[in-house]
Parts: C-alpha cells; sequence; structure tokens
C-alpha cells in the first residue's frame, strides 16, 4: 500500500476532504508521531520505501534524507519557506517542491505587527512585573512616530506595509526590486547601508539562503540607530543571535522581537532579557490560516500526485 507522509507536527486529516479522498484510494497517511519539528534521523525513520509523498513541515530535508527513499515522488510544504529541503537534490531526483505562498501572510503581517506594537508599548514587560506585584506603568514609544524599515518587500512584507500605514508609521523599504512602482506610499531604498540607518524600527522579510546567513551581523547592527528595535519573523538564520544579544545588553538596541531562530526550540541567552519577546515560530499558526495552509498543502500533493498517474481526483 503506497504512503503518504505527514512530517508537519500538527495536521488536521480528518477535516481535510482531499486527505480523506486519498485514503479512501488507497493510501495509508503516516503521521508525525513526536508533535513536534523532527530531527533528520526522524525524518529518515519515517521516509520508508513506501511513501510516495509527503506534507513537509520544517524538518530537514536533506541531500541524505532525500537520497535515502526510492519511492518519494512529491513534497508539498505546509508553510511558504524552503530552506530546510536541498532543492538541489530534489530537482537532481526529479521531486516537485511545492509551496503555499498565499496562506500565511495575513498571519505573519499580523504578529509582526502585534509584535512592533509590544516592544515599543513594553507590553510584555509591564505584564511580567504586574504579575510579580510590582504596579508600575512603562513609559513606551508611539508606532506613528516610528520610521519602519521593511527588510524585504514580498507577500509578507507587502502586508505588513499596509498595516502599519494604518498607524500613520512611516514606511521605508529595501528589497532586491526597488520598482518605484511596486511599493506606493513605501519608500523603496535600494542601497542596504542606507536603509539601515534611516530606520528606527527594522522587521525582516526575506527568505533565508546560505548567501544571506546572518545578515543581521555585528556590523550591521551597529549600523541602525541607537534605541531602535528589531523584528524577525522570517526565519532565524538571518540574525546572528550573539551579536543582537549583546547589542542589547549594551543599550544600543533598545528592545527586540523574535518568532525564529537558527536553533528551535530556542534556548539561548535573548530569554534572560526583559525588553525581547520571544514567540516560539508561531507566525502562520493563526486558526484560518492553517485551515488554509492544509488545503493548499493537500491540494498541491493531490495535483503531484495525478501527475504521476499515481492518483486520482478533481482538480478544481
Amino acid at each position: 500500500m503506497p504512503k503518504l507522509l505527514i512530517s508537519t507536527s500538527s495536521f488536521d486529516v480528518k477535516s481535510n476532504q482531499i486527505l480523506q479522498n486519498l485514503q479512501a484510494q488507497g493510501f495509508e497517511i503516516v503521521l508525525n508521531p513526536y508533535g513536534r519539528k523532527l530531527k533528520e534521523a526522524e525524518v529518515l525513520e519515517l521516509l520508508s520505501d513506501d511513501v510516495v509523498g509527503m506534507i513537509a513541515g520544517v524538518e530537514p530535508l536533506t541531500r541524505e534524507v532525500l537520497k535515502s527513499t526510492q519511492s518519494l515522488k512529491v513534497i508539498s510544504r505546509c508553510g511558504i519557506g524552503t530552506d530546510s529541503v536541498d532543492l538541489n537534490t530534489a530537482a537532481e531526483l526529479g521531486i516537485p517542491v511545492h509551496i503555499t505562498p498565499s496562506a500565511p501572510v495575513i498571519a505573519v503581517a499580523e504578529l509582526t505587527v502585534s509584535l512592533i506594537l509590544s516592544v515599543l508599548r513594553r507590553t510584555s514587560e509591564a505584564d511580567r512585573a504586574l504579575r510579580e506585584g510590582i504596579w508600575k506603568p512603562l513609559m513606551g514609544r508611539l508606532l506613528a512616530s516610528q520610521v519602519v524599515g521593511i527588510l524585504g518587500y514580498g507577500r509578507v512584507g507587502n502586508r505588513v506595509g499596509q498595516l502599519l500605514k494604518t498607524f500613520g508609521a512611516k514606511r521605508i523599504a529595501h528589497d532586491i526590486f526597488c520598482d518605484a512602482s511596486l511599493f506606493a506610499d513605501t519608500v523603496c531604498i535600494p542601497s542596504l547601508d542606507e536603509f539601515i540607518p534611516s530606520a528606527t524600527v527594522i522587521t525582516i522579510h526575506i527568505p533565508y539562503n546560505p548567501d544571506n546567513h546572518h545578515l543581521v551581523d555585528r556590523a550591521f547592527i551597529n549600523k541602525m540607530q541607537p534605541g531602535s528595535i528589531l523584528i524577525n519573523t522570517s526565519r532565524g538564520g538571518l540574525v546572528d543571535e550573539q551579536a543582537l544579544y549583546e547589542a542589547l545588553v549594551s543599550g544600543h538596541l533598545a528592545g527586540a522581537a523574535l518568532d525564529v531562530f537558527e536553533e528551535e526550540p530556542y534556548h539561548g541567552l535573548l530569554r534572560t532579557l526583559p525588553q525581547v519577546i520571544l514567540t516560539p515560530h508561531m507566525g502562520s499558526y493563526a486558526k484560518e490560516a492553517r485551515v488554509q495552509m492544509e488545503e493548499e498543502a493537500a491540494e498541491n500533493l493531490l495535483n503531484g500526485l495525478i501527475n504521476l498517474g499515481l492518483a486520482k481526483g478533481d482538480r478544481s
């Protein structure tokens, strides 16, 4: 019996009509038994020779993993990024990799704006103090008074810009495609060296690849305005967390918020700083967005299996 592996840590199979139909066609569905991001050895264990398709999370689909299976024909990422997948090996083996680019956009953008507001108004600090019996209003800053630098103006960055317009914040952006016609009333700055010191808040919305590993390093952070804040809801490898920690301790940066980390789960020094907000990679984890992601991931899987003549179904 052919198998379909769902390696993402959670997935509502019972409510997904496409997966129900695939089960009716004779496919066996194998779920992630750990309820968390899988390690490489665990993916290897689950990818048996009978697995012909998978709905993937953010587990490492390395060359070793992909070369280990002789039967895998389709990968459908439940999410927007592909940095966890060795795309070169997938292409070499003829395994198409699909993503769900539109589903997470609103959820990630809304979390980003909520983190900016929380750092500026120090709501997490105030909440922790109050729970410890300390009644002390904390002086914050207005979002309307900030210059928000959006690093990467794709789907998520664009949506963040739209939301920030409502608050009256000035928006600037840096993107490899700095076409003024695409940026409306957000100012696009082609030079990264000019962009960095122009913002009082920088929020990151670019994909990760080996070439931009630790793009936000000490040199980058030192160019940021004193007292500015950094937000990362994109990918953890983009930020040098040690350099960020040192800048926060020194007071060069006033605060930061991260939803993603180089190593997850995160156990690092940033947890000790009250001016930092940390969330466990939950940018797309809003109920409505998750439902859409799962539906799109299942549809991509189905279409891939149909193209290979392995499944039947309605593409609509």
